[in-house]
């Protein structure tokens, strides 16, 4: 049983066009073009095209691609914003809005032709907002699943909280969850395919793989394929294994 997976994308709309040519050139090599691609969230925010990462997925699923595209934090702090332009999600620390440019959702506004944030008042911003990003854009990031199993697998976006099933996961934790789930060590009974920390190169702990290698911040985007208990580095020399701790 096959599955790819991309990494955090961060609006870098050139970056997932490379991804998906990697995983076609993969497809091309061994065969399988049903095995689904698992985008594992944040696809907005600090990169210069949200806009166009969103337009590339929408086109991608309505021509029957095979893919899977998680929410992310970014992604539910822009949906949220198109509601209420005051709203503040619960994983920022208070103070700490989503145009902060440290979050980068200036960047995504600007990607729908929506400037000045920092310089003008939440509620202009919102009002332009809501009549700029299309209502495609709005339905789907409404619409995105929290989690993806499949064979030995589990996807989601941050991590998850240990101990706990996956039906009764809460969203804040799928969303934003670090050290109660980075520093635990315990095997999760499947493998947890994970983003939202960013790392130097994907990395295989044991009992999860953190795919998020900082491509919000200038680094690459990572695509890796699954198959069982192997996981793949999908590179420009073909595939590069990633292997868990001896």
């Amino acid at each position: 049983m096959r599955t790819y997976a991309i990494g955090d994308i961060h609006g870098h709309l050139d970056k997932l066009e490379a991804a998906h040519s990697l995983i076609a050139a993969d497809r091309a090599e061994n065969g399988d073009r049903e095995a689904p691609v698992v985008h594992i969230g944040d696809l907005v925010d600090r990169g210069p095209d949200s806009c166009g990462v969103i337009d590339y997925l929408l086109r991608g699923i309505a021509g029957r691609a095979p893919w899977v595209v998680l929410k992310g934090n970014h992604d539910r702090m822009f949906a949220n914003f198109l509601v209420d332009p005051d709203s503040h999600d619960p994983g920022l620390r208070e103070g700490l809005h989503w145009t902060d440019p440290r979050l980068g959702g200036g960047t995504t506004l600007a990607s729908y032709g929506v400037a000045g944030t920092g310089e003008r008042l939440l509620f202009d911003l919102h009002e332009e907002a809501v009549a700029a990003v299309p209502e495609a854009h709005v339905a789907f990031l409404g619409g995105l699943n929290l989690h993806f199993q499949r064979g030995a697998a589990l996807f989601v976006h941050a991590g998850i909280r240990p101990g706990i099933p996956v039906e009764r996961q809460a969203e804040d934790d799928l969303l934003w969850i670090r050290r109660d789930f980075l520093d635990d060590p315990r095997d999760h009974g499947m493998l947890v395919v994970h983003g939202h920390t960013p790392v130097d190169a994907p990395c295989h702990y044991g009992n999860r793989l953190n795919i998020d290698t900082g491509a919000g911040y200038g680094k690459p985007l990572t695509a890796v394929v699954i198959e069982g208990h192997q996981v793949w580095h999908l590179t420009e020399g073909g595939r590069v294994p990633i292997l868990p701790p001896a």
